[in-house]
């Protein structure tokens, strides 16, 4: 099967300051939850994975992605230790959280961990690892062919960066237990995983399923970006960052002769639609 590269993504967020980066995370946020309502409408089913190392920052940025959407439409997965049976049917381990026509689904870890944090750290076998890694892309290439839309985002930091977040934790008394034993062992192996992650993406990234790699050593840039893409990817809109245009905390609409004020982005959007689908209305008096 023919690979390519991973897509390095230039972030258009260097240097953004904390106030410019809440108004951009709105507007972002905002057009997250247009392509949501498009995905409720068309029945789409989309899984966005993230990757990278402990501390790269994956969870705060699913979180900064779903804050806003509506939740009844989309899941979180964060994995624990596989079973003994899931080790061995490492895919359906996955599959059997994959979202149903109309949702979205975010991974925080992935199936990758068989080629990253498992080979790195012994949890795997190497017959297991090399089977995952020649079955992995054909078995992506069919979830898109049935019409799964998948995204694979890997978070990349640098040694500093992993050390001074992983000391921030030990020393924040309500994020300490973020902390474990295995993020220290794990960052002994720094070499051993950085080979690994370099075999995933020579063979694992293709035209159809690419690896998306984003600088994750800012946070505020990660966040911006990996929204960014997925917006242009997702809508078809050519989105232009950074126009200093602020979005309203809170937003009105008429529906049925009816005023709706002070809403939310998420009661906006939900009326908005509904407002698309007259016959909801139908027989029911202002």
């Amino acid at each position: 099967m023919k690979t390519r590269q991973p897509k390095d993504i230039e972030t258009p967020y260097s240097g953004v300051t904390n106030k410019a980066y809440q108004i951009e995370k709105k507007r972002l946020q905002l057009e997250l939850l247009n392509i949501q309502q498009k995905i409720i409408l068309e029945k789409l089913r989309v899984i966005i994975i993230f990757e990278g190392r402990d501390a790269a920052g994956k969870g705060s940025t699913i979180k900064r992605f779903t804050e806003n959407l509506m939740p009844k439409h989309l899941s979180t997965i964060e994995l624990g230790v596989p079973t003994t049976a899931e080790a061995k049917n490492w895919f359906k381990r996955y599959e059997r959280h994959f979202p149903n026509p109309g949702h979205m689904t975010f991974f925080d870890r992935s199936w990758y961990t068989r080629a990253l944090i498992e080979p790195t750290m012994g949890y795997c076998s190497k017959r297991q690892y090399q089977n995952f890694m020649s079955s992995v892309l054909d078995w992506e290439h069919q979830l898109i062919n049935d019409g799964i839309i998948l995204i694979k985002f890997y978070l990349s930091i640098d040694k500093q960066t992993q050390l001074y977040r992983l000391q921030n934790r030990i020393n924040d008394p309500l994020r300490y237990w973020k902390f474990s034993d295995t993020d220290l062992k794990a960052r002994k192996e720094w070499e051993v995983f950085t080979q690994f992650k370099e075999q995933m993406f020579k063979h694992t990234s293709s035209r159809i399923s690419p690896w998306v790699v984003i600088n994750g050593n800012i946070k505020r840039e990660a966040r911006l970006t990996s929204m960014l893409y997925l917006i242009r990817k997702l809508s078809g809109k050519r989105f232009k960052p950074l126009t200093g245009e602020d979005i309203k905390e809170s937003h009105s609409i008429e529906v049925n002769g009816v005023k709706f004020q002070g809403l939310t982005l998420r009661q906006f959007s939900i009326l908005q639609e509904l407002k698309e689908h007259k016959e909801l209305f139908e027989g029911i008096d202002n």
